[in-house]
């Protein structure tokens, strides 16, 4: 009994800084796309293909990764994964022109798509049902704190060493590679499960059709939409947020960097609070209530021109960016053991993939109706996305 609760503690540390270092990666990008745009004369289009190779990467690793968690075991998918993109971001402050940067950044999301799905997997099999909400929720704060940090670095890094130094911090995911190899153990439930079903004589080794199997396909088709429609709403904003600041509103960089960290830690208050509220309301309630919330505040947030009102107005706006950790927890609860990292992986991940063109297709919008409009867009995606919340259960807070 101890070691389990020892464990579970091991994952949730291991879990958090597994995440934020997938989230540093990802929004060391967004923070140093302006400096990159303006170094490498690339126009709005190009700068926002390169937040679309990252994700369509991360489209593709949500399959590859959650069959081989499910397969193989959630630690050494976790430990590739961790290796994969940090080595890979690292390998941008190298690159000698764009499309090198485009490759890092696709190849990079192929290890990046993967973390979120065995976090996941591992909450669910190791925290109770009545805490599940919460611990998915602080370890899946890790996000914003990454972003935070990456926006905290750029700050102090760019200024001094441009940014390709800042891309060198993308190898401290191995660190956590580190930290899951010593301390996080393999998960029981999926090791017992694995055993029972080889004791059965039954099929061991999982295939991508199951989660499309008629007990699951409605599951697996409205999740995956409504993460779409939310993470095409969040990508397209945050990747052009930062620019917006500098363009738009007249930021320069340092300051820019500031109210990046800033909105963060609104998001990292609101994952945590809407995290307890979950094992109150249930999951799904509280999820609605999040894309409700960013779609009233996101309008608002964009066309404020006041640098005061920017300030407060980013972290109230973020504040309800909580869904990734709420569907840490319920989409975890949705999928058996058996499917349960590529199920879950697979509805999140596939949603980052097909957001992969709103960078690319808002920095078209931008070029001709400006950032202001393009980015205010993203709220009727945020609102599609509660809709279609109305077509998926209540788990009641059960795994299987």
């Amino acid at each position: 009994m101890k070691e389990k609760i020892v464990n579970k503690w091991h994952v949730l540390t291991g879990g958090f800084f597994s995440y934020m270092f997938d989230a540093m990666d990802i929004t060391l990008l967004a923070v140093a796309l302006p400096v990159i745009m303006k170094d490498m004369n690339m126009t709005m289009a190009e700068g926002g293909l390169l937040g679309t190779a990252t994700l369509l990467g991360v489209g593709i690793s949500s399959i590859v990764v959650g069959w081989y968690s499910d397969n193989y075991g959630r630690r050494k998918a976790l430990i590739w994964s961790l290796v994969l993109f940090g080595i890979l971001t690292a390998a941008i402050s190298l690159s000698p022109n764009w499309i090198t940067i485009l490759i890092l950044r696709f190849l990079a999301g192929l290890g990046l798509g993967g973390v979120w799905g065995i976090i996941a997997a591992y909450i669910a099999e190791t925290w109770p049902a009545k805490q599940r909400g919460r611990a998915a929720a602080f370890v899946l704060s890790s996000f914003p704190a990454g972003a935070g940090i990456s926006a905290f670095l750029a700050s102090v890094i760019i200024p001094l060493y441009g940014w390709r130094g800042l891309f060198l911090a993308g190898a401290g995911s191995l660190v956590a590679a580190l930290y899951i190899y010593l301390f996080v153990p393999e998960s029981e439930v999926w090791k017992k499960q694995r055993e029972e079903r080889l004791q059965k004589g039954e099929p061991v080794n999982v295939s991508i059709s199951e989660i499309f199997s008629p007990e699951l396909i409605r599951i697996t088709f409205f999740a995956t939409l409504a993460a779409s429609f939310a993470l095409v709403a969040y990508w397209g904003s945050t990747t052009w947020i930062p620019t917006f600041l500098v363009q738009e509103r007249g930021l320069d960089m340092q300051t820019m960097s500031i109210f990046f960290l800033i909105l963060n830690i609104g998001m990292f208050v609101g994952y945590n609070l809407f995290g307890y509220l979950a094992d109150i309301i249930g999951r799904k309630k509280a999820i609605i209530l999040s894309f409700l919330g960013t779609t009233v505040t996101l309008p608002i947030y964009v066309m404020s021109e006041s640098t005061i009102a920017l300030l407060w107005l980013g972290p109230v706006y973020a504040f309800f960016i909580s869904f990734a950790g709420l569907f840490g927890s319920y989409f975890g609860e949705l999928y058996p053991t058996r499917v349960r990292t590529l199920g879950a992986g697979f509805c999140f991940n596939v949603g980052r993939g097909l957001s992969a063109f709103s960078p690319f297709v808002l920095g078209f919008v931008s070029a001709k109706y400006g950032l202001t409009v393009g980015i205010g867009i993203c709220a009727l995606f945020f609102l599609a996305a509660a809709i279609t919340m109305l077509f998926l259960p209540n788990t009641n807070h059960k795994t299987n």
